[in-house]
């Protein structure tokens, strides 16, 4: 590598000695690409702005309008951030020439069409993030920029194709750009990462729109990252396709989604919706036990709501009578039930299979008009399907249903569900889901959130849920059975990017492989990716959370964290002073680095150590709730945040203080599940980590290594 500052960067990579007190031309003619850029892109803005959105009729004009003022939302120049981070030179061949690629966020290109600026999605950028001294791809030079407050300090070059006794000079020099880009601190929402993605990250991104890529992935390897880049990278590639069937992003709960919800559109992509699995299947106003929502979650209460549906379909009594004229027409039961059965195995949803069984039997009773020498038409057997004995015989038949309905009569009446369950089910297993004290009507029910997802599968037995495009499913392991299938219906017809870790499962239906999981995606056999470099976490910290990998995910790599920098770790014994400890921790966060100090306690803890926080008076927030203090409008929103264990996964921060671990993982229902809890939190700190404890360690967080 070859490093260039001019002027240096504050807190970034150490500049060239050699170059540092004399402006360096080569950044000189960087720095006016990129005003040459900004100019480019604010001319594209302008005309974007200045076109009319003429159709053929209004609804058209009314779609034409809103896509151009996307278009000009995509255009809009940030002064904070570069337009782009780094460049390829090309080798010229026999067929085409040298040439230059700057590689941003965006496309931007002059009045002649020519690109200044080539968006990190196209095909041509590929090699800036794969490209190797051992496999160029066709790349002489790469260079990656420094920047600060949206202006180009710095540069590094990587020269792909220098001789081979120079590659030690030339590529196998880490990049202190990408370092500390990489490693800079964290404060509020998740960044994107296009400037710092990864070899085999990128891979992952680029991954066909028909692919399911399923990734194990350890903490700080950039897993939630990837897939949210992946959603950027199909739109781009796919927009028409993805554009009509859409993507979605979903994910843990409500603070994950706002942690992670600026990402798409700094990559100019809008339209991506975000939401939870609860969310998904339906509000709920009740709850289970432990054990209750886990039996709710197997996959076996699939079986028992598909046989609930369709016993629900009867059998042919007595035959089917239709006068018409002076005559009157009669197909046997026999019959009426040989068209019932085919009906029901057909595959087709409950309700589809209702709809075709009057005209099923209209035609019975056309195909009988015609042995008789008459001559009915289409209009004869829509008639006689709409006609009132066909209609109520097939509404006896086949009755109209609803989930709710359905439900309602499994959990309170045991007779019914006995029926349901039988051979499925245990003696046991049925009690438990059967009401002590069934509510008055299925309205008055307070469904549980383990029922909405019951719900939601009787609904897709009812009538096909439409499928998207695409999903990318962020902790996927955490979801039972049941909502991994309801999850899986929605991508049926499309793919899915599912990330997780199995060392991250914290609820007591937690999936066990990753294969399991995509079977009830519906995607068996889909690509299994594990990710082991870690690029958040430093090494000290990740090492130390390491040590739980035994006891809770043995069949799972260690994780290796990659950053030079290898971070702070302390652990504090309070001697009995747990809460001043605390106080005296958030202390020293907030004096050695700057970004934001995470305080992640039990759940039971928060307002006993809010309390301690104000009394200090240390101006904080509290995950999912109020500040402590007044927000001022030029002052900075307080950089201590509070934040329940049970919140803490899937989201970063930089200086993180752990306070009472043993507390932490003795608030889950089994020690298992506590340590993997644990282990979420322990992972989440970006610079540094102290763990303040009175209580004892798990022995094997005892001992820190010297």
């Amino acid at each position: 590598m070859s490093p260039h500052a001019h002027p240096p960067d504050p807190g970034g990579p150490a500049a060239d000695p050699t170059t540092e007190s004399a402006p360096d031309p080569e950044l000189a003619r960087e720095q006016e690409h990129l005003r040459s850029a900004r100019a480019e892109m604010a001319r594209m803005r302008a005309h974007t702005l200045g076109l009319q959105a003429q159709a053929g009729d209004k609804i058209a004009g009314e779609q034409l309008a809103y896509t151009l003022w996307q278009r000009a939302q995509s255009l809009r120049d940030d002064p904070s951030t570069t337009l782009f981070f780094g460049r390829i030179d090309t080798q010229a061949g026999p067929d085409h020439p040298s040439e230059r690629h700057y590689i941003g966020r965006r496309h931007i290109s002059d009045s002649d069409g020519e690109p200044v600026v080539v968006d990190w999605r196209a095909g041509v950028s590929t090699p800036f993030y794969r490209a190797s001294p051992r496999e160029p791809m066709g790349v002489t030079l790469r260079r990656r920029f420094g920047v600060d407050r949206g202006q180009l300090t710095a540069y590094e070059d990587e020269h792909l194709t220098a001789p081979q006794g120079d590659l030690a000079g030339a590529g196998h020099r880490s990049s202190r750009i990408l370092a500390h880009e990489i490693e800079r601190p964290r404060s509020g929402p998740m960044r994107d990462i296009v400037a710092t993605i990864q070899p085999e990250q990128d891979e992952i991104v680029r991954a066909d729109v028909t692919t399911t890529i399923c990734v194990q992935g350890a903490p700080g390897t950039g897993k939630t990252a990837v897939g949210l880049h992946r959603a950027a990278w199909l739109l781009y590639s796919f927009r028409d396709r993805l554009s009509r069937s859409g993507v979605l992003v979903i994910g843990p709960n409500q603070a994950f989604l706002e942690h992670v919800g600026a990402v798409l559109p700094t990559l100019g992509e809008i339209e991506v919706g975000h939401t939870t699995v609860e969310e998904l299947t339906g509000a709920s106003r009740g709850a289970d036990t432990a054990e209750v929502a886990t039996l709710k979650g197997d996959a076996r209460l699939a079986r028992v709501l598909h046989r609930a549906v369709w016993s629900r379909v009867g059998r042919a009594g007595e035959a089917l009578v239709v006068p018409r004229g002076a005559r009157r027409w009669r197909v046997p039961e026999y019959d009426v039930q040989e068209i019932v059965d085919e009906l029901a195995s057909r595959g087709v949803p409950y309700q589809s299979a209702r709809a075709m069984l009057p005209q099923r039997l209209a035609h019975a009773v056309l195909v009988r008009m015609e042995r008789s020498g008459d001559n009915p038409d289409d209009r004869v057997q829509d008639a006689v399907a709409r006609s009132k004995p066909v209609k109520d015989y097939a509404a006896g038949l086949w009755p109209a249903l609803d989930p709710a309905a359905v439900l309602y009569g499994l959990f309170s009446d045991p007779g019914a569900l006995a029926t349901a369950a039988d051979g499925i089910l245990s003696p046991d297993e049925q009690r438990m889901l059967v009401w002590d004290k069934p509510p008055r009507s299925k309205g008055a029910a307070r469904w549980s959130p383990a029922d909405t997802v019951l719900l939601d599968e009787i609904a897709d037995l009812l009538e096909r849920t439409p499928s998207l495009g695409h999903i990318i499913l962020d902790e996927a392991q955490d979801l039972s059975p049941m909502q991994l299938r309801a999850v899986g219906r929605r991508a049926s017809t499309g793919s899915l990017t599912v990330l997780g870790d199995l060392a991250q499962g914290t609820t007591p239906w937690a999936t066990r492989s990753w294969d399991e999981s995509l079977e009830h995606l519906g995607k068996r056999g889909a690509h299994l990716e594990e990710l082991t470099r870690g690029f958040r976490v430093p090494a000290a910290v990740l090492e130390y959370a390491a040590r739980l990998l035994p006891r809770i995910a043995p069949e799972l790599a260690l994780p290796e964290s990659v950053r030079s920098n290898p971070g702070r770790l302390d652990v504090v014994a309070a001697g009995g002073r747990l809460l001043p400890a605390v106080v005296s921790a958030v202390g020293s966060a907030l004096e050695g680095a700057p970004g934001t100090v995470w305080v992640i306690v039990a759940d039971d803890s928060v307002a006993a150590t809010a309390g301690v926080l104000d009394d200090a008076g240390l101006e904080h927030v509290r995950l999912g709730g109020a500040s402590s203090g007044l927000a001022e409008p030029d002052r900075p929103g307080p950089r201590v945040e509070l934040v329940p264990a049970t919140l803490a996964k899937g989201l970063e921060f930089d200086q993180v203080v752990v306070v009472e671990p043993a507390a932490i993982a003795a608030a889950e229902p089994d020690e298992r599940t506590g340590l993997r809890r644990l282990y979420v939190v322990l992972t989440r700190a970006v610079s540094g980590l102290t763990v303040v404890h009175d209580r004892p360690l798990p022995p094997e967080l005892v001992t820190v290594p010297a």
